[in-house]
């Protein structure tokens, strides 16, 4: 099994890259506007709400902070799950890095000259050339200060993915093959490891997302591992009946052999006048 997950820089042609890689190798194909579909309504939250991820809602993420982090790990855990199950190719604006650096995915970064860019996207949305210089600058700065912080990353590091792709140096279709060959030589080589490492991250994704759905634990800091189908849960305050309620929660996830909660002590107050 193997998996390409494509990042695309605005304007670079990503996910069109993705789609005709996806139909060399007769693959499935995912974009991120179908994925936050399914997370939707896997997560009873609407479109609109997930839609805090797509570059048409400027600095709303940054007025919801602690929901987006929410939205974010029910995106993150369709995303696995959905990348876990069989050969897929993925493609949209920050996808790449939430897969796992596993033997079995190629994380690709799809960027192209600023001038090509800006041709495509006043083409995409009718704009003048100087309109659509502005435009594409400032969805990339509101891209890139989101997965700051809502990730951790700087979405233009190149130590994220595995391969960087320059649409506008190639035929499409030569780097629709060339990463078709790759994924290939990819999924006859991936080992059993690999494959099992991608499920468990997938189970520990799909936990950590249903921890923060449920109403009475959603604001809890617990940190969530899996190895094996065994999931580890740990925070403070874990204890009765908080730790049967975690417990519970955790089993009804597809894949979860085994769960084991610690209890880690809570922060010492800090001391007062």
């Amino acid at each position: 099994m193997a998996i390409v997950a494509l990042s695309q820089q605005i304007g670079s042609r990503g996910i069109e890259l993705g789609r005709m890689t996806a139909a060399q190798l007769g693959w499935r194909f995912m974009t991120g506007p179908e994925l936050i579909a399914e997370a939707a309504a896997r997560f009873g939250v609407s479109e609109d709400q997930l839609l805090v991820f797509d570059l048409r809602t400027p600095h709303f993420w940054e007025r919801l902070r602690s929901e987006s982090h929410r939205y974010l790990a029910y995106i993150r855990a369709i995303l696995l799950k959905e990348v876990s199950r069989d050969n897929i190719v993925v493609a949209g604006r920050t996808l790449a890095h939430q897969v796992p650096a596993v033997r079995s995915a190629l994380r690709v970064r799809v960027v192209a000259p600023l001038s090509e860019r800006i041709k495509n996207v006043a083409g995409e949305e009718r704009l003048s050339p100087s309109a659509a210089e502005k435009h594409l600058r400032d969805q990339e700065r509101e891209s890139k200060a989101r997965s700051q912080t809502l990730s951790g990353v700087d979405i233009d590091d190149p130590a994220l993915y595995d391969l960087i792709v320059n649409s506008g140096t190639q035929p499409m279709e030569s780097l629709a093959r060339t990463l078709a060959n790759a994924a290939r030589e990819i999924d006859a080589s991936a080992d059993a490891d690999s494959q099992l490492a991608l499920r468990d991250a997938a189970i520990a994704a799909e936990v950590h997302a249903a921890l923060l759905a449920h109403p009475k634990i959603r604001d809890a800091q617990i940190t969530v591992a899996c190895r094996a189908g065994t999931v580890r849960l740990n925070g403070p305050g874990l204890v009765a009946p908080w730790d049967e309620l975690v417990s519970e929660v955790a089993r009804t996830v597809e894949g979860v052999s085994a769960v084991e909660v610690g209890a880690e002590e809570p922060p010492m107050p800090y001391p007062t006048a």
